[in-house]
């Protein structure tokens, strides 16, 4: 691809994506203006039915609230280029389970059991989390470049390979010296 559909292809979606953020206020508190008493309501073709909830507006009450914060914080998690940014996945983890709770609605309740869900999902991101901190810590506070002290161990390695590989040829040369 040539450097300006690049650019314009860029341009695109972040102009999309500011959009959202732009208009998330508005479609978050939608349902506020569906029909007040109607338990099913038709959008472009597309019939929406209450699940449950008795109300359309309430179904998309219960939608919203869980959706719109969901897709903000995966944005957040997509764009950040923080190094804790792998800690967003903890309240899109609780997000995500809250809306399939919501959307599967046959059981009567929400927003109960997520927390066992969440919490697995946290004892796997906070240790990935710290472990990025102390290496982050390690070189920039303490100054200590990993990658440097494995260069300089495998170099002395090599050197107390040598050593005895020099050792081995003159105790060869020796052992020739003493035939002869």
């Amino acid at each position: 691809m040539s450097k300006k559909s690049t650019i314009k292809k860029r341009f695109i979606i972040e102009g999309a994506i500011a959009l959202f953020i732009a208009i998330s206020p508005l479609v978050f508190y939608s349902y506020k203006y569906l029909p007040p008493d109607a338990t099913s309501w038709t959008f472009l073709g597309i019939e929406f039915k209450e699940n449950d909830f008795g109300l359309i507006s309430t179904a998309f009450y219960y939608y919203f609230s869980k959706l719109v914060p969901f897709l903000l914080l995966v944005i957040w998690f997509v764009t950040s280029k923080n190094w804790w940014y792998h800690a967003i996945l903890i309240p899109i983890a609780m997000y995500s389970f809250q809306l399939y709770s919501v959307l599967n609605y046959s059981s009567k309740k929400v927003d109960e059991n997520e927390i066992l869900y969440v919490i697995a999902v946290t004892m796997v991101v906070v240790p990935i989390v710290y472990f990025i901190r102390l290496k982050l810590v390690d070189k920039h506070v303490h100054g200590i470049d990993l990658d440097a002290m494995d260069t300089e161990l495998q170099i002395l390695k090599e050197k107390e390979e040598l050593r005895k590989e020099r050792e081995k040829l003159e105790e060869r040369q020796k052992t020739l010296l003493k035939k002869m």
